[in-house]
C-alpha cells in the first residue's frame, strides 16, 4: 500500500506516490476522472492533499465519491514537515512530501460539505475577508494626517462596516432557516457565548462535530494541548495546526463564555485561581467549550433518532 500526494494549483495537480512514479493531471472535471482512473490502477493507502484556498474542493469530491480513502491536509503542518524534511518548494516536490505524509501519518478522513454547507461558508468567508479588509484600512489610517485623504480612507472604513453588518443580516437569514432544518444544531445555542458568528463556523466548518470522540474534535480543530518536553525538562504545552478559522472564531466566544457562561467561568476562575496565565486558561476553556459542544450535538442526534 502506498502514500499519495497531490499537489492542488488552479490548473494542474501534481501527484507523486511515495517513492514511486510522478504524474499531472488538468484540475478539472475530466483530469479528475482520469486521476481516479489511474489511482484505481494502484494499491492506494492514503491520498493526501494540501489545504489551497478551496481550489482542492472538486478533486477531493472526485476522489471521496470514487471511494478512494482521501484527506486534506493543513497547510501549516505540510510546510513544517517539508522543512524537517529539508525539501526546496516546486510543485512535484510539494507533491512528493504530501505523499510522505500519507505514507507515514493517518490523517483524519475528507468529510464532503453538504450544500447548504457550501453555501454558508461562502457567506461566512466572505465576511471573515471583509474583516481582514476592515483592520487593514484603520490600521492604513492611523499615520494618515492629510485632511482630505483622511475623509477618503474613513468612507472606506464605513462602506466596509456596512458590508460586515449587510453579510450578518444574510447569515443570520440563513442560520433561521438552518437551524429548523437540521433541529439538532439548535442545541449548539444553549450554551452561553455561542452568537451567530460562531454557530455558522461550526456549521459550515466542523461537519465532523458529534461524530467524534472529545480528544478527536480537539485534536481537529487544534486546540488540544502538545507536549514540548525534553527528558527531565517539561516544556509549556501549546496549540498549532488544525482549522485555524475555527479556531479564531472560538477564542472570542471562549472570552465571553468565560464571563457568561457559569460552568465555564468557574472553570476559567479555577485555572487563574492555580497561577495559569490568562491566554492559557482561555485556550483551555476552548477546548472544553468545543468538546461541550461536540458531546451536545451527538447526544442530540441520539435522542432525534427512532428508536
Amino acid at each position: 500500500m502506498s502514500g499519495i500526494g497531490i499537489d492542488v494549483c488552479k490548473k494542474h495537480l501534481d501527484v507523486a506516490v511515495f517513492q514511486g512514479p510522478a504524474r499531472q493531471f488538468n484540475n478539472t472535471a475530466a483530469g479528475h476522472c482520469k486521476l481516479v482512473r489511474w489511482l484505481n490502477t494502484l494499491p492506494v493507502k492514503q491520498v493526501v492533499l494540501e489545504a489551497t484556498g478551496g481550489y482542492e474542493l472538486a478533486a477531493l469530491d472526485a476522489l471521496h465519491q470514487a471511494a478512494l480513502p482521501v484527506a486534506r491536509a493543513n497547510a501549516q503542518r505540510a510546510r513544517s514537515l517539508a522543512n524537517t524534511l529539508g525539501r526546496a518548494k516546486t510543485d512535484r516536490l510539494d507533491a512528493a512530501m504530501l505523499a510522505y505524509m500519507a505514507e507515514k501519518i493517518d490523517l483524519h478522513p475528507y468529510v464532503p460539505l453538504e450544500p447548504w454547507q457550501r453555501r454558508l461558508g461562502e457567506y461566512v468567508r466572505a465576511r471573515q475577508q471583509v474583516i481582514e479588509l476592515l483592520k487593514m484600512a484603520k490600521q492604513q489610517l492611523l499615520p494618515v494626517a492629510d485632511k482630505p485623504l483622511r475623509k477618503m480612507l474613513q468612507g472606506n472604513i464605513k462602506q466596509l462596516v456596512r458590508s460586515v453588518a449587510r453579510l450578518d443580516v444574510l447569515i443570520a437569514e440563513q442560520l433561521k432557516t438552518l437551524l429548523i432544518e437540521h433541529p439538532h444544531l439548535a442545541i449548539l445555542k444553549t450554551l452561553k457565548g455561542v452568537g451567530p458568528v460562531l454557530l455558522a463556523v461550526l456549521m459550515c466548518r466542523l461537519p465532523e462535530l458529534g461524530t467524534l470522540g472529545g480528544k478527536q474534535i480537539a485534536r481537529l480543530v487544534g486546540v488540544a494541548p502538545l507536549s514540548n518536553d525534553s527528558g527531565s525538562v517539561r516544556g509549556k504545552r501549546g496549540i498549532k495546526g488544525g482549522r485555524a478559522d475555527i479556531r479564531q472564531t472560538l477564542y472570542m466566544a471562549a472570552m465571553s463564555a468565560a464571563r457568561h457562561e457559569p460552568r465555564l467561568r468557574d472553570f476559567y476562575r479555577s485555572l487563574r485561581a492555580r497561577g495559569k496565565e490568562g491566554k492559557v486558561a482561555l485556550v483551555a476553556v476552548m477546548r472544553k467549550m468545543l468538546i461541550i459542544l461536540n458531546a451536545r450535538v451527538r447526544d442530540e442526534r441520539a435522542a432525534m433518532r427512532p428508536a
